[in-house]
């Protein structure tokens, strides 16, 4: 038995052996046969030998189901860290010391509270400079005596006061008497180093600008509270700081922008009892109609005598409500306004993406920045607010949504840069440092990273020759080593294209679906469905047209050849958009600078390790790793992107498909996100189970979201996320080329904001429907209806519910002066018009004539898309008849007139601004709704 089963054990390992030697001596001229298909240049086994790695069945291959969880727990990681950032508001305590900015004293301090607002005690005569038309002084009770303000009282105090609208009570008498009243106080507080100065201004002109379409505004008797804060010797130079204490109509503007205005009277306090002495004047503007589309800072820039003074500004903004105040825009050009913002910010906060992107012209918005830059011609830094834009102009903009540390961090940036400013050298002379852009971006809120843009052409260059070298050294080499990967690499950005374009359409696809099915905005109030519907649908498209490239082209390559080639191909994209923008002269272009430079480094330190151990996961460690900084800021930066976005497609007019635009952003930061993971692809051994459930959770979201399971908007009291309906109740009257009345009706205008239009408040209000659509009077002006700016273009879907007609007690009077024929065969028409605070003014020429001139603006006619002309007009609480002429020029007589003129009158405030007809419908609105409403009227004339 012993001798038998050890020659048992002899034969077994006998014939294993010999079993190996027939095994190797069979693949010997398998393998001699691929070396000489290697040099001749065919085959796809050439892969395998220049990557050094084992085909695909090998056991090195990824695992699906780790790989997948890995790199989502990094990009969950990521976003983590993004969020917390971004929660850090203030980044250290502030000491409460003197010439410190301290809010928070302002609202736990020591006081037993803010003083409450008692309201007007007395009226007597106003007080302001020489020169200047000064409104009513009215008193303020104070519930503790003696108090000291801070910048949360002073919040809570201009709030109080309600809507702020240009023209009213409440702009001009109560709001400007309670800013002299602290003014005043901190003059009596001021140190003896320091000189106060105080001047009402009530500016009269008239400016066009190409904001909406184009459009020409005309202003009188509106209010500018300014104050100027300059050494006891005086200053030939200043620097301003400016904020606008005017709200829009039926919100008390808390974040747009009291809080600005709270956040200067506190900096003013604190810089004028401050020992510390001043090189240059600071002036401080509170405005009171920015939001009249810019007006009050043009009427200071263009006549206030100390505006000759300004070298350079700082625009306090909002957005959104609280949260960081991001600087969006800076310059133009003078680099040393960056580099002092970041030499004195305490909490940077900053992004030339964002400044690029706001030029460009695709956010519907604009600042008093505009106006200081274009007619000033100052250079400047703008801030806004930019978190939580759901309830930017609405009713829900109150005090309380506002976090202390949004106001110390805004108090403590403001105040060190003004002082930088206020004491700087440049500030005389900083006309000789106008020498092109910055590139600048904060590093999540820590520092701010700066240079000029011209070093960041060379170092985006300098990116870009590493890139050539690296890939050069694979596309040149010898022609029997290279051909396969040339065109491996060709057909390589071929697929990844064809992935980008197919999974583009695919989303587009979906979301045109869903908008034509009414089922719109539906991650409105759920920002994750659009993640879980549009992100998932590209990244398994992504994924799917990847996975049948590797498996039907690349049949026989090594896993890791491809896992190499296609990290290149990305490489090489990201490298193209880098050169296209740094050659078009974005400073935005660091961004694919980094995309480029961090991944390269990453690539040549995990590349030995690659080629020696194979896809492992040390080799995911170190690769993700060193992916860390690109995908962290690009996280960061895509944060901002929908922070924005966001809420501005709820109010983006009817004519957008928000889905549309969503789905085609998210796609976009999908492929972004997803280029360096391609690789992965074709790593793991499988992606069977990752795209079905992505799939799974596109399908199962697409069937929610058709169903109507997610409801838009929101009413919840901490995150309201309101639908915004505009209603005016109007009374219209047309008159014909002989005066006689043709038309006159009424009824209550009803606008929605968003693409859903009318569809879900329907329901709640059943005479809202299709029946009663607003039909366009072809022959009028805008249509014939009472637009307050020329937004016509993006809000074509209204309706028109007849009501009653209404008499306002301060009806609009609008009569021809004069007409007279000019020496250059043209006609000049003088027109008179008065009505209440705000109204508009709409021209339409005839066939055979033309708007040759007027006086308004500069003199030379703007028009609005459409074809039409439009000027917005306010005044202030007294103003005189508005009187102007336009000129036409008629080349031919028409039997129907020249010209068609009509004037809209607006009334946002008052007792004019109600009717019971009005308030009914409003109440009838659902809590989830804000509909903003008031009174007004149209009359249409021909000449």
């Amino acid at each position: 038995m012993e001798w038998s089963s050890e020659s048992a054990a002899v034969r077994r390992h006998r014939g294993t052996a010999e079993r190996r030697e027939g095994q190797a001596a069979a693949s010997h001229p398998q393998r001699e046969a691929s070396a000489q298909e290697d040099a001749r240049g065919g085959g796809r086994m050439r892969g395998r030998t220049e990557s050094g790695g084992e085909s695909r069945g090998a056991k090195t291959a990824l695992s699906e189901a780790r790989t997948a969880l890995a790199l989502a727990l990094y990009l969950l990681a990521l976003r983590a860290l993004v969020q917390l950032s971004l929660q850090r508001l203030v980044l250290s305590r502030t000491s409460g010391l003197q010439g410190e900015f301290d809010a928070r004293q302002a609202r736990y301090g020591r006081s037993a509270g803010p003083r409450v607002l008692r309201g007007p005690r007395r009226v007597s005569p106003g007080w302001g400079s020489a020169g200047s038309v000064s409104p009513a002084r009215v008193s303020w009770e104070p519930l503790c005596p003696g108090e000291g303000v801070r910048p949360w009282v002073y919040l809570e105090h201009i709030t109080a006061i309600g809507p702020r609208t240009t023209g009213s009570a409440e702009n001009e008498i109560l709001t400007v008497q309670y800013l002299l009243e602290q003014i005043t106080l901190i003059e009596e507080q001021s140190n003896s180093l320091h000189r106060i100065s105080v001047d009402v201004q009530r500016p009269t002109g008239s400016f066009s600008i190409d904001f909406l379409g184009g459009f020409t505004s005309y202003y009188d008797n509106i209010t500018n509270v300014v104050v100027k804060l300059e050494p006891q010797d005086g200053a030939k130079y200043a620097v301003l700081a400016n904020c606008h204490f005017d709200s829009v109509a039926n919100s008390p503007g808390a974040s747009d922008d009291a809080v600005s205005c709270a956040v200067m009277l506190e900096v003013l306090r604190v810089m004028a009892a401050s020992p510390e002495p001043l090189q240059h004047a600071v002036v401080f503007l509170f405005n009171g109609a920015e939001e009249n589309v810019l007006q009050a800072s043009h009427g200071f820039i263009t006549q206030h005598p100390w505006a000759s003074l300004i070298r350079a500004f700082i625009n306090l903004e909002a957005a959104g409500v609280g949260g960081k105040e991001l600087v969006f825009q800076t310059g133009p050009e003078n680099p040393w306004l960056v580099q002092a913002y970041v030499s004195a910010a305490k909490h940077p906060f900053a992004s030339v993406v964002a400044q690029e992107v706001f030029q460009s012209g695709i956010i519907p918005s604009d600042t008093d920045f505009r106006i200081y830059r274009d007619f000033g011609n100052i250079p400047g830094i703008d801030l806004a607010f930019i978190e939580n834009g759901y309830i930017y102009h609405t009713k829900y903009d109150t005090a309380d949504r506002i976090l202390i540390d949004s106001i110390q961090r805004a108090g403590d940036n403001i105040l060190a840069v003004l002082k930088y400013l206020a004491t700087s050298d440049m500030l005389a002379s900083s006309s000789e440092y106008r020498h092109g852009s910055m590139v600048f971006f904060d590093v999540l809120g820590l520092l701010v990273i700066a240079y000029p843009s011209r070093v960041g052409s060379i170092i985006n260059y300098m990116v870009v020759m590493a890139v050539v070298l690296y890939l050069g050294r694979k596309l040149l080499r010898p022609k029997h080593r290279n051909s396969n990967y040339v065109r491996d690499f060709l057909c390589g950005l071929g697929i990844t294209f064809i992935s980008w374009f197919t999974s583009l359409v695919t989303v587009l696809i979906i979301a045109v679906f869903v908008s034509l099915i009414g089922q719109s905005l539906s991650w409105y109030n759920y920002f994750y469905i659009a993640v879980c519907l549009y992100g998932t649908a590209t990244v398994a498209k992504i994924i799917l047209i990847h996975t049948l490239a590797k498996r039907f082209y690349y049949v026989n390559a090594s896993d890791l050849y491809l896992g190499e080639l296609f990290f290149d191909t990305s490489l090489f994209v990201h490298c193209g958009f880098l050169v296209a923008l740094t050659a078009q002269g974005f400073c935005s272009a660091f961004m694919s600078a980094v995309w480029v430079a961090f991944p390269l480094l990453t690539k040549l330190c995990v590349y030995k390790d690659f080629k020696k151990h194979g896809a492992k996961g040390r080799f995911i460690a170190l690769y993700l790793l060193g992916m860390f900084i690109p995908y962290l800021y690009g996280l960061y930066l895509i944060w901002a992107v929908f922070e924005m976005f966001t809420p501005i497609l709820g109010r983006s007019g009817s004519e957008i498909p928000p889905d549309v635009v969503l789905a085609s952003i998210l796609a976009v930061c999908v492929m972004i996100l997803s280029s360096y993971f391609i690789t992965f692809i074709y790593l793991v051994n499988s992606t069977k189970k990752t795209i079905l459930t992505l799939i799974l959770v596109c399908a199962v979201t697409f069937l929610l979201v058709c169903s109507g399971a997610f409801f838009p908007y929101s009413s919840n009291p901490d995150s309201p996320k309101p639908k915004r309906v505009f209603l005016q109740h109007v009374s219209r009257t047309f008159h014909n080329l002989e005066g006689s009345v043709v038309k006159r009706d009424s009824g209550i205008w009803i606008n929605g904001f968003d693409y859903t239009g009318m569809s879900h408040v329907t329901p709640h209000i059943p005479e809202i429907n299709d029946t009663i659509r607003a039909h366009c009077e072809e022959n009028a002006p805008l249509c014939g209806f009472p637009w307050y700016l020329p937004v016509h273009f993006l809000i074509r879907k209204n309706w028109y519910l007849p009501a009653p007609e209404i008499s306002p007690r301060n009806p609009a009077h609008f009569r021809l002066v004069s007409k007279e024929k000019m020496p250059w065969d043209s006609i000049k028409l003088t027109f008179e018009a008065t009505g209440p605070s705000h109204m508009s003014f709409y021209v339409r020429t005839h066939k055979g004539s033309t708007l040759s001139q007027w006086s308004l603006g500069n003199g030379i006619p703007v028009t609005s898309r459409g074809g039409d002309y439009f000027v917005f007009y306010s005044h202030g609480l007294q103003a005189s008849a508005w009187q102007f002429w336009i000129e036409v020029q008629v080349s031919e007589e028409q039997p129907e007139g020249m010209v068609t003129v009509a004037i809209a009158a607006h009334y946002l405030s008052g007792e004019n601004k109600r009717s019971s007809q009005l308030d009914a419908l409003k109440e009838k609105f659902p809590d989830w709704s804000f509909p903003s409403a008031w009174v007004s009227t149209y009359s249409l004339f021909v000449f």
